[in-house]
Order: structure tokens, then sequence, then C-alpha cells
């Protein structure tokens, strides 16, 4: 399975799927104008990975910034790898000082049941 990898724009992420590595990586700002279409190769993606995943998948979100739509498909991405049969880990990162980022993290570990770490850091 080929790895993904979108470069971020200014109003999407860097997205880095690697199957190999089991390393998801989501990186910056996600504001898309049609948030659905950017995220459903994501999703296609992930669906595909399920079938075989790495032992342990590692997903490192990384966001500077999302609008309402993405956040609705970063719940969605969340939710599949719910329902994988391998282990997965949720790292969540926030700059410090950015609340609102923290709490989305917040959110998100209180809806999602899997292994989630919030994690505070100078920079993104």
């Amino acid at each position: 399975m080929k790895t993904l990898q979108l470069e971020n724009t200014p109003k999407t992420p860097l997205v880095k799927l690697d199957s190999t590595t089991g390393k998801l990586i989501f990186q910056g700002r996600s504001i898309p104008e049609d948030a659905i279409g950017f995220y459903e190769g994501i999703m296609d993606w992930i669906v595909e990975y399920a079938k075989s995943p790495a032992t342990k998948t590692v997903v490192e979100m990384r966001f500077e910034y999302f609008n309402t739509a993405s956040s609705k498909c970063i719940l969605d991405v969340l939710k599949k790898l719910e329902s994988f049969q391998s282990d997965v880990f949720i790292e969540w990162y926030f700059e410090e000082d950015d609340e609102d980022m923290q709490e989305a993290g917040e959110d998100y570990h209180a809806i999602i049941n899997l292994p989630f770490k919030i994690i505070e850091t100078e920079e993104l």
C-alpha cells in the first residue's frame, strides 16, 4: 500500500499517512472550501489501511486551526480508526496558550475510545 502524502497549503494541512510505519500525520490549518471532498481521499486510504494495518498505529494531530466542517471530518477519521483491530494511539498536539485547540483535543478524547495523549508544545 502506498504512502499518502498531501503537501500543506494555506487552507489544507500536511497529511502523511504511512502504512509501513503506521504513522499518520496531520499538521497545519484545515479550512478547505470543500472539507468533505478534501477528507474523502484520506478516508478511502484509511479504509484500505484498515484491512491490513501496522501492529501499532500512531496518529499525530498537529492542527493550528480547523473550521467546523473540518472538525466533523476529523471526527469521522478518528471514528474510523476506532474500529481497527490493532493498537491505535492518538497524539493531539497544541501550542502553549492555545486553549481552543487544547479543548478540541479534550472533546475528541471524550468521544473517541482510543488511547489519547494531549501534548502541549512550544511550536507546531
